[in-house]
């Protein structure tokens, strides 16, 4: 979102017309930022994160990378080093990891229909949110 900004700002100098199809934002992305926060400043990030993405001609979404816990579907070692995650960021922040029920909750609370969780490779899953 930032790149885009700059982005139009830069060539918005030389043309604003052309480019102003930058100030519509389609998608934001967070990587590996929400676990280290609490639900409530979360919930006030996803909020902001909507905002942004809400258009009247299109509507975006939010991209999220982070860990989900799902100790039904993950092999046991990957679930300990996702509670081992989880440890570390209530010891150092606010944060924690969250199961996917406490991301939908957040979700919910900020204003979102829908999403879907992808699990990648290792302990990250990509995480797609709708207004």
């Amino acid at each position: 979102m930032i790149i885009l900004l700059v982005v139009f700002f830069m060539v918005g100098l030389v043309n604003y017309r052309m480019f102003s199809f930058f100030l519509l934002v389609i998608m934001t992305h967070l990587q590996l930022v929400l676990h280290s926060i609490s639900d409530e400043d979360c919930v006030k990030v996803l909020k902001k994160c909507r905002e942004a993405i809400v258009n009247k001609e299109k509507e975006g979404k939010v991209v999220i990378i982070d860990i989900v816990i799902n100790d039904i579907k993950d092999e046991h070692e990957i679930t300990e080093a996702k509670l081992f995650f989880d440890m570390l960021m209530m010891v150092l922040v606010t944060g924690r990891e969250r199961y996917e029920k406490e991301w939908e909750k957040l979700f919910l609370e900020a204003g979102f229909s829908h999403y879907k969780i992808t699990p990648i490779f290792g302990l990250r899953s990509i995480i797609e949110v709708y207004p």
